[in-house]
């Protein structure tokens, strides 16, 4: 951990793993530190998540469902980012949430407090240029571009799902969580703590979709959760969901496309990208049949 990271943060130097994380978040002091922030992204967000987070912490009744998000914090100099490092309030005494039925209705909670709090579309957003902000836009973009991804990917299920994708209204655009399933914790009195907010704006359905997609894939969700998302605007929410994450992977050089690019000449992330293949292979039985 970076000397200046902890003096800007005003934290001590006694840094520990996160309890339950995947090894690159640490806890110093009362902030939990998170290398590979972006710093245009935070500089736009933050200033929205940092007091909503107050308002929801204010506003907990007993009894009544709430939903609460880790407060972001800034460091002693005003910025959101340091050196790839960002923090935000560390919540002790968390478990792990994985129900997707929890999930979801986390999910509707967050997104109706991002609708009243940002009503119109951030500009911060155009700036991406991350490998999921350009498979989010090839997932809803022109159909001849999405369909030339797909055949660079190499992949038939991109394929498939290219075919599978058509007109349909999801709603109105809005701010979204696009990582929600490994990303909510519950508190010591079961209220779910959304962390690592991943923004897009898009419609809340396709965020639900997504979230229960990655549920099934990777958090031991059953695939039946997934069933009642295989018709109508339900399923073109799946299938744009889907999309967008398969072709991130491709963007990362796991499709079956990248073979023999000499990006990964040991195979590692083209056998990594077969694992991801079966994933939602799996998990979209229900839609693909």
């Amino acid at each position: 951990m970076p000397d200046r990271v902890l003096d800007l943060f005003a934290v001590p130097g006694d840094v520990r793993p996160v309890p339950g994380g995947q090894g690159r978040s640490v806890v110093a002091g009362d902030l939990v530190l998170s290398p590979g922030r972006d710093a245009q992204t935070a500089a736009w967000l933050n200033p929205v998540l940092a007091p909503l987070a107050v308002r929801l912490d204010l506003e907990r009744v007993p009894g009544r469902a709430a939903v609460r998000i880790a407060v972001p914090i800034p460091a002693r100099d005003g910025s959101w980012v340091v050196d790839g490092w960002g923090a935000s309030r560390y919540e002790p005494d968390t478990t792990a949430c994985h129900d997707p039925a929890l999930l979801a209705a986390t999910g509707r909670l967050l997104h109706a407090r991002f609708d009243e709090a940002v009503r119109a579309r951030p500009a911060g957003l155009d700036a991406r240029a991350d490998r999921w902000a350009v498979a989010d836009r090839l997932a809803w973009g022109h159909a001849d571009e999405l369909a030339a991804a797909a055949e660079r990917s190499g992949w038939a299920l991109v394929r498939r799902l290219v075919g599978e994708r058509a007109d349909a209204d999801l709603g109105p655009d809005q701010l979204v969580h696009g990582d929600l399933a490994g990303n909510v914790l519950l508190d010591a009195s079961g209220t779910p703590v959304v962390i690592d907010v991943a923004p897009y704006w898009r419609p809340a359905r396709w965020a639900e979709a997504l979230c229960l997609l990655d549920a099934v894939a990777w958090h031991g969700a059953d695939v039946s959760v997934l069933e009642p998302w295989s018709t109508g605007a339900d399923r073109q929410a799946l299938v744009r969901a889907a999309l967008f994450r398969l072709l991130a992977d491709c963007l990362d050089g796991r499709g079956a496309g990248a073979a023999g690019s000499g990006r990964d000449r040991d195979g590692t992330a083209q056998a990594v990208g077969r694992d991801v293949e079966r994933a939602y292979g799996r998990a979209l039985a229900p839609l693909l049949g």
